[in-house]
């Protein structure tokens, strides 16, 4: 049977307070369903990976075993959209039971990959944006109801302590008075650990 291999565009590790609980790394793939106006890591559109195999990752990544066992640490996934990658985590789940895995995701990827994920991943880090319809498009390209109803399957299945969402306000896109509505809407879920924060928008060239 071929084995399902992750895009790997890099490693970083010893991160504590960043990515989750303990002390991670960072896995950063590539691959994203989004095209946001103001994307802060373009990388993982152009940069070409190296497609890895679970036993190759858990290789790489297996020295930090003390740091994640002795601080309730682990792996966690970005870049790009962590969530393509299913086929992937199931494989490597099994070789490091004990680790924490954590997704960092938008959740615009379809229902069933978010069902899966569920079961594999520890902890949730979800970037909203907003779900207002008109500004979520305006923004990213995309249609925000696929991010509401997979906020509703995490909420059904998890508890909410395991859910951290981000809801930024992005100049000329939204305001204060959407990330109000943004975050009553998400409270409503049973959602209680929200982060709104305001992007810092550099020169784009």
């Amino acid at each position: 049977m071929r084995q399902p291999r992750y895009p790997l565009l890099a490693l970083s590790r010893h991160r504590m307070g960043l990515d989750g609980e303990g002390v991670t790394t960072l896995v950063a793939g590539a691959g994203c369903p989004l095209s946001c106006a103001y994307c802060i890591n373009k990388t993982v559109l152009c940069q070409v990976p190296t497609l890895v195999t679970a036993a190759e990752l858990y290789e790489k990544t297996r020295c930090d075993d003390l740091y994640f066992q002795a601080t309730g640490g682990g792996l966690t996934f970005g870049g790009g959209e962590s969530l393509l990658h299913m086929d992937f985590y199931e494989a490597l789940r099994p070789l490091c039971p004990d680790w924490r895995f954590t997704a960092e995701t938008c959740l615009n990827v379809p229902p069933e990959s978010v069902a899966r994920a569920a079961e594999v991943f520890d902890a949730f880090i979800i970037d909203v944006k907003t779900l207002d319809p008109a500004i979520y498009r305006a923004y990213t390209g995309r249609d925000p109801r696929p991010v509401l109803e997979n906020l509703k399957t995490l909420t059904a299945r998890l508890p909410s302590d395991r859910l951290q969402v981000r809801v930024p306000r992005i100049p000329g896109f939204n305001d204060a008075a959407d990330q109000d509505k943004t975050e009553a809407a998400l409270r409503t879920l049973g959602l209680t650990r929200i982060e709104r924060f305001s992007y810092v928008i550099r020169d784009q060239k």
